[in-house]
């Protein structure tokens, strides 16, 4: 190893980009691929908004000029969004309650930099979660305590939460990450936890991951204005089909907002992502539409897969399902899990694999039509 790199770096794992289309080719050439394994929506912007953006691009957008760097076309359009999708008044979330990001990475590093860096804090996750949370923190040297969830429904085990929260010290837990709807299992937060996490004390930041919130529409943000220890993450990469774009915001108390923003790179997102963004949300009418086909969609996957009586599927308040082999005594689950995820692969259907599971994200009618045939068949060969 390189002599000037830091020994810890070497022994962590980065997060590995799934392969685009054009490189992830199955056996046969001719299949249909399905990308379902990054959570993307399976629609394109359709073409009126790409003209629109196109006749932007050429006519407002100077390439030889930085971006706007306060970003607040964007904020007071996220800012009329959040308080009309919450049923909030106009004033209540504004341009100071917003930070935005080159997507939610940035935002979370920013956060674990403003909270935890410099040996003043741990971090706080249950598995199975999003990764990037631990491997953030990771990188910038910032410890992370990890507990586990039921195995029933994925709900955090919040007596071992608890516990660490009360045992860790020098440094303490500054930050706690959850994800709501969580990432992997597409589980909601419960009551149980709910109460825990508003039971934390003032001195824990806790972060709560909304990346999914336009398809289930269950929000926090209303209980922020009495919590500055909490701070909420949305994204643009899912229902608003900007995943190209990377585009995310934080919505937080106004003092964490001000830290946050001198956190985060200058001119950290570029004017065509701010411009598409904006655009996206004066067009988010026509841009949700697709959210309900989703969800007929996602229930179709979710009816079906549970009809196998190899597979346990769960329920999902997202645009994703998540679900494992029953265990059967005679092989081992792991390498099953594998061999099913290589031959949807090797047949055109790409998923993730996943915490001894399978994410399957809800793709178009005829994309779901064909990952339902490909698992039958490949639950057929696994088995044969």
């Amino acid at each position: 190893m390189l002599p000037f790199i830091r020994s810890d770096l070497a022994q962590f794992t980065a997060y590995k980009p799934h392969p685009s289309s054009d490189t992830a080719q199955p056996i046969q050439p001719s299949i249909q691929i399905d990308r379902l394994d990054t959570n993307e929506s399976p629609y394109d912007l359709p073409p009126q908004i790409k003209e629109k953006l196109t006749l932007t691009f050429e006519q407002l957008i100077e390439t030889n000029r930085y971006p706007d760097g306060g970003h607040e076309t964007l904020k007071s359009a996220i800012a009329e969004y959040v308080n009309e999708s919450a049923h909030l008044s106009p004033s209540v979330f504004t341009p100071s309650h917003i930070s935005v990001g080159n997507g939610s990475d940035e935002l979370i590093r920013s956060i674990l930099i403003a909270s935890c860096l410099g040996g003043e804090g741990c971090v706080l996750l249950a598995q199975p979660t999003f990764s990037m949370y631990a491997i953030l923190a990771e990188t910038l040297g910032i410890p992370v305590v990890k507990v586990g969830r039921n195995e029933t429904n994925f709900e955090i085990d919040l007596q071992a939460a608890q516990l660490a929260i009360e045992q860790t010290q020098n440094p303490p837990i500054r930050a706690v990450f959850v994800v709501h709807p969580n990432s992997p299992t597409g589980n909601p937060l419960t009551t149980a936890e709910l109460a825990w996490i508003r039971s934390l004390s003032e001195h824990i930041l806790v972060v709560i991951d909304e990346a999914y919130f336009e398809f289930n529409q269950n929000t926090l943000i209303g209980e922020l204005s009495q919590r500055p220890n909490w701070a909420v993450l949305r994204t643009f990469s899912k229902a608003f089909r900007l995943a190209a774009l990377r585009v995310g915001y934080c919505l937080a108390h106004p003092e964490f907002i001000a830290i946050l923003e001198k956190a985060r790179l200058p001119y950290n997102l570029p004017s065509f992502s701010l411009t598409a963004a904006t655009v996206a949300l004066q067009n988010r009418t026509l841009l949700l539409e697709s959210i309900p086909q989703t969800l007929i969609e996602r229930a179709k996957l979710i009816q079906t897969l549970s009809q196998h009586s190899t597979l346990q599927v769960w329920e999902s308040a997202t645009n994703f399902v998540y679900m494992r082999l029953k265990p059967d005594g005679s092989h081992s689950q792991d390498a099953a899990v594998k061999n099913l995820h290589q031959n949807l692969k090797a047949a055109g259907t790409l998923v993730r694999e996943i915490y001894g599971g399978l994410r399957i994200t809800v793709g178009t009618p005829e994309e779901n039509t064909r990952t339902l045939n490909r698992l039958q068949a490949a639950l057929v060969h696994s088995n044969s």
